[in-house]
């Protein structure tokens, strides 16, 4: 059945490359760690403010082309019309960009925020913390999966090229070899960033099975956890677009929407919609100084390190798969309506949804008084809120249900790109590609669990995290000559 695996030098190439560095930190893991450590805090260390300036000059880039008389450009005939309604098209959008990342960091970073504010501001803490949260969350974070999408789907679309990341490049710039070198680096990127968010996203699940039952659960119930997961992605991607991937979508974002009225209208209404706007203003006036790192908004290199420079890495790794996923189902929209509707639409969702919890949690924190880092924990802290609310036992299992769900829909997403990549760019891939990255993910994201728990002195799952810093950086590079060719090209 899967004779064609070695007929397909793009796939056997990638899983090859992912199996020696599997063997490779399975037994020399403590060094492994050590090496990952070292360079992805020199890449940050070097590279950090590279990051931030590239990440300013997208959000530029993106903004002046969708204004532009190029802004009017359609992606498809000049008669076609959307191939998914606005509703379902955010809701992909949305559920494949950010997904459980909202629900793991809703509570726990504006409070560190609130309690670590990163620069001096007449702001007070908690707007400020706001502020901060919606810079990390924001406009720049969807301007580099924006670059991709405009990138991958006039090449799509327009140009009617395979859906590869080496199409973004014209064929007089490259050669068989430098176009598969592109195209294994987005591969095993995306692979690393997949195992990141489902071992993460595993560990908040059975983080709060515990909180929520008072029990310690071990590895076993981690790893059916990640089968589950692994299992319905795969029904989902095999059932496509429209049948699969879609429809749970949409059911995240529906759930997502009912957990977040209910928070808000149990919370202080008047104060979270007040907090939304002043730090909405203040991060819109703030933006270019803060992505620039200067002055007074400069919050000093060791801040920067732990948290800017490493979500900018996050995101730019995830650029590729999530781009290009974006492209594949913008199909009939204007570069307008898509360059607008990915920077404005998932960041507003995002700073609301910071700002109901995030104001919420500080009136908890003001309540008692005082605060003993009880929101300190990642995997916790939602579930830790959620008692200080009505029916806790509900929000804690919808929670848990949200977290399934976007882990679903952050791997079935991924599995479908990955299969378009070595399909040949088929933008609907066969489905023994979508069979076999869906075993692939599944085995590797099993190891690299049995991995962490097998040696608990070594943070496994952060490694992974980091690895992600270290791959982001030649795309950092290879996006700064895929913004200028495009540029240069589409002027022509």
């Amino acid at each position: 059945m899967f004779n064609f695996l070695k007929h397909n030098k793009l796939l056997s190439i990638s899983t090859g490359t992912l199996l020696l560095f599997s063997v490779l930190v399975f037994f020399f893991t403590e060094a492994s760690y050590r090496s990952i450590e070292e360079l992805s805090l020199w890449v940050r260390t070097y590279f950090g403010y590279f990051y931030l300036y590239l990440g300013l000059g997208c959000v530029l880039l993106l903004l002046g082309i969708a204004f532009s008389p190029w802004g009017k450009l359609k992606l498809g005939g000049p008669e076609e019309k959307p191939e998914h309604s606005s509703w379902a098209w955010a809701s992909m959008l949305y559920s494949t960009g950010m997904g459980a990342g909202i629900l793991l960091r809703a509570v726990q970073e504006p409070v560190f925020m609130q309690q670590n504010p990163p620069f001096p501001s007449n702001s007070s803490n908690e707007i400020l913390a706001l502020e901060f949260t919606f810079y990390q969350w924001g406009f720049t974070a969807w301007a580099f999966y924006g670059l991709f999408a405009l990138v991958i789907g006039h090449a799509l679309f327009v140009k009617h090229k395979k859906v590869l990341v080496s199409s973004s490049i014209p064929e007089k710039f490259k050669g068989k070899k430098r176009a598969n070198t592109i195209d294994i680096l987005a591969i095993i990127t995306t692979v690393f960033g997949l195992i990141a968010a489902v071992g993460l996203g595993t560990a908040q699940i059975t983080g709060g099975l515990n909180h929520v039952f008072q029990v310690d659960l071990g590895v076993s119930v981690t790893l059916l956890l990640a089968i589950l997961i692994s299992v319905i992605a795969f029904i989902s991607v095999w059932l496509g677009v429209d049948k699969g991937i879609k429809q749970i979508s949409k059911f995240n974002i529906l759930v997502t929407l009912v957990l977040l009225g209910f928070v808000f209208i149990t919370s202080n209404m008047g104060e979270i919609l007040l907090s939304f706007g002043k730090a909405s203003l203040h991060y819109i006036i703030d933006f270019i100084p803060m992505s620039l790192a200067i002055g007074s908004y400069n919050p000093g290199i060791d801040f920067l390190t732990d948290w800017t420079f490493y979500y900018w890495a996050f995101w730019l790794a995830w650029a590729p798969f999530t781009g290009i996923f974006i492209a594949r189902i913008s199909r009939g929209r204007t570069l307008r309506q898509m360059l607008l509707g990915v920077l404005i639409l998932p960041s507003l969702g995002t700073f609301f949804w910071f700002s109901v919890f995030g104001t919420s949690a500080f009136e908890v924190i003001e309540s008692w008084g005082s605060y003993n880092n009880e929101f300190g924990n990642v995997f916790s802290s939602i579930f830790v809120f959620f008692e200080h609310y009505p029916i806790p036992s509900v929000l804690n299992s919808i929670t848990i249900l949200l977290l399934v769900s976007f882990l679903v829909t952050s791997v079935d997403s991924a599995v479908f790109v990955l299969s378009m990549f070595t399909d040949n760019g088929n933008p609907k891939p066969q489905k023994k590609h979508r069979l076999v990255w869906s075993i692939l993910i599944l085995l590797a994201t099993l190891a690299i669990i049995l991995l962490g728990n097998a040696k608990p002195e070594i943070n496994v799952l952060e490694a992974v995290q980091k690895l992600l810093i270290i791959t982001s950086l030649p795309f950092a590079f290879f996006m700064v000559a895929m913004g200028a060719i495009f540029l240069w090209n589409f002027k022509k």
